[in-house]
């Protein structure tokens, strides 16, 4: 077997991720000449790569001392890490309940730009093709998690998602901004979204949404798996998909009058 190039880009990936954890609790500032002799790069490799993170706002550079240390959005992403441990933690008993109730895939997954990503997943006593690894991402618009999210961003990020180009999976993937919409309005109306064969043929997925205490979308679960398996559970795992979800919006801080 022949060895495998790094890819291009991943040496300057590298450097920027070593130069990012020298900064601590126990050495939280460091000058431009410090990270050079530490990281043993030339001045100005270090000064590229700390122009491209203070661009980022990964580290900030203090104009009095010259000094740099982390910045409002490794602070805002570090925040974000925290929460989604803190979702996993508490979603993770119901992801267990619904895969031994109804025998299929249970997932938790979470908006990231265009995509929803997969951050936990207990797999039933059906398994179609193995569990997906924890960070896979699948266009939002094409499963049952991304469109109950979806359903629930306020009117301009929803604006802001459909202004964009919609991709297709299959013949049954939604492309049509306008038919999104009246989907997404349905959706948060009933509740929960279905994904029938929209990103993958056979597969069929339910979704409901999660909220945290602000009452702000965050989250989703579903429940997946062979479409001649759920064709005939959609409304059944939708109202069990909206119990767990209920609970697991509860215990984040969520108080609604409403059943949702």
């Amino acid at each position: 077997m022949s060895e495998t190039k790094p890819y291009k880009g991943t040496q300057a990936i590298s450097r920027t991720i070593r130069l990012l954890s020298l900064f601590s609790d126990a050495r939280p500032q460091w000058s431009l000449p410090e990270l050079v002799e530490t990281l043993k790069l030339n001045r100005t490799t270090v000064y590229r790569l700390l122009s491209v993170v203070e661009d980022a706002e990964w580290v900030v550079r203090d104009p009095q001392t010259e000094l740099y240390r982390l910045g409002s959005e490794m602070i805002a992403l570090g925040g974000r890490a925290q929460r989604a441990n803190r979702l996993r933690t508490v979603a993770l008993p119901h992801l267990r309940e619904l895969a031994t109730l109804t025998g299929e895939t249970a997932s938790l997954e979470i908006l990231s730009g265009r995509d929803v990503v997969l951050i936990e997943e207990i797999a039933g006593q059906h398994v179609m093709s193995g569990a997906q690894e924890v960070g896979s991402r699948w266009p939002a618009h094409t499963t049952s998690t991304g469109k109950a999210i979806l359903a629930y961003l306020t009117a301009a990020e929803q604006n802001s998602f459909l202004e964009l180009a919609l991709s297709h999976h299959t013949k049954h993937t939604l492309t049509s901004a306008a038919a999104l919409r009246e989907q997404l309005a349905m959706i948060h109306q009933r509740g929960y979204a279905i994904a029938a064969e929209e990103l993958e043929l056979g597969y069929t997925s339910v979704g409901a949404p999660i909220f945290n205490h602000e009452g702000e979308v965050v989250a989703a679960l579903s429940i997946g798996g062979a479409t001649v398996r759920l064709q005939e559970h959609l409304a059944a795992y939708g109202a069990q998909l909206g119990q767990a979800t209920a609970a697991i919006s509860h215990q984040l801080g969520h108080r609604t009058l409403t059943n949702k």
